[in-house]
């Protein structure tokens, strides 16, 4: 292996947050506190004023919201076939059941038509991800939603900084969800977010994530519900808050790299590439599908002739419903086609801020000559 290794993912923390960080250990106020807050309020600014509240992971402030929609035993969720496997989980975590729809071959979205279809009298949500940071085309969805009654939880857990025709994602909506892990577009070393608008539900949220706890106008501390604990610390807020004050720079960053990608991934048999979008798109990955039919290798070969480049790939994602404990559920190889071959051809590649033009080209050179040296 090369000594210049290029990871897919590497989060950005320039000096001032790290001194920050510091300011925050030294202040000895670790757990959530003041720096929560602070950040709970620049989002909330960010995203036009509505309610934020932060949680230790974007899979606990999924749960937390299907437990805020009421959702449980008997309540159906359609979810996509294709995305992390944590979009499902939650669902079946409050004892509800996940029922997945395929997902478009080119935007890695849901089907909205096949998500309309999958309605029933027992589904309550639809909860979809805009993959990699494509926006899903809210109109419709929410379209689809009034027509049937419906709560949308938005994982957005790609798309901190994504914006559908001009606005935010999580500015509009029901609610949303952001992920900060320290591969996404902006990161509190672990932690999420959850949007709202109705203070009645941000206050059960609150609830929700810290042991279910109420206190009094005194101070008097009551148990309302067995909840758990998601709370972010202020050390992770710290992050954070240095964080987005550069998002914007990041994700323009993140933009010019994917342009330089799309430009130059061109072989013989062809990628297939992922959409493009518009200037909405935040690009928290660049995933695209290997053309494994006309190869005499496969993905893990493939993985394996770019690490000895130098050159990390990851593999997002998976077909959920594959899953053993999915498969429990009755489903099947066949069942969704799109979300199948995302799954078995997938790789992404090296996409990050502090990443170079020539880092690009490196990238793009070394995928396009493992392709074309094993093609049939």
């Amino acid at each position: 292996m090369v000594d210049d290794y290029l990871p897919f993912a590497r989060p950005s923390l320039d000096s001032e947050t790290i001194a920050a960080v510091v300011e925050t250990l030294r202040s000895g106020w670790l757990a959530s506190g003041p720096r929560v807050q602070a950040l709970e309020q620049a989002l909330s600014g960010y995203l036009g004023g509505r309610i934020v509240r932060t949680f230790t992971s974007a899979t606990a402030a999924l749960e937390v919201a299907l437990q805020v929609c009421g959702i449980g035993p008997g309540d159906e969720v359609i979810v996509p076939a294709m995305s992390f496997v944590a979009t499902a989980n939650v669902v079946l975590r409050v004892g509800a059941r996940p029922v997945f729809v395929d997902v478009d071959l080119a935007t890695r979205n849901l089907d909205l038509g096949q998500a309309e279809s999958a309605v029933t009298s027992r589904t309550r949500a639809i909860l979809p991800v805009h993959f990699a940071g494509l926006p899903l085309d809210l109109d419709r969805l929410y379209a689809l939603a009034q027509r049937h009654g419906l709560r949308v939880i938005e994982d957005a857990a790609h798309a901190i900084g994504a914006s559908w025709h001009g606005r935010r994602i999580g500015s509009v909506g029901d609610l949303v969800c952001f992920s900060f892990h320290p591969n996404k577009n902006m990161t509190t070393i672990e932690g999420g977010a959850l949007v709202l608008d109705d203070p009645d539900e941000a206050a059960r949220a609150e609830r929700l994530r810290f042991h279910g706890i109420d206190r009094d106008a005194q101070g008097e501390m009551e148990v309302v519900e067995a909840g758990g604990k998601f709370n972010l610390s202020d050390v992770a807020a710290a992050v954070g808050l240095g964080q987005l004050r550069q998002l914007e720079h990041f994700n323009r960053l993140r933009r010019e790299r994917a342009r330089r990608y799309l430009e130059k991934l061109h072989s013989d048999p062809p990628f297939l590439l992922p959409d493009r979008g518009d200037d909405g798109h935040s690009w928290h990955l660049f995933a695209l599908l290997l053309p494994l039919e006309r190869l005499r290798i496969t993905r893990r070969q493939f993985i394996q002739a770019m690490h000895e480049r130098g050159i990390g790939v990851g593999i997002h994602y998976p077909a959920i419903h594959l899953f053993r404990r999915y498969r429990a559920l009755g489903y099947a190889e066949g069942d969704f086609p799109n979300a199948e071959r995302i799954g078995r051809e997938t790789v992404t590649l090296p996409l990050f801020p502090a990443m170079t033009l020539s880092d690009v080209d490196r990238v793009c050179e070394a995928a396009v000559q493992i392709v074309q040296e094993n093609r049939l």
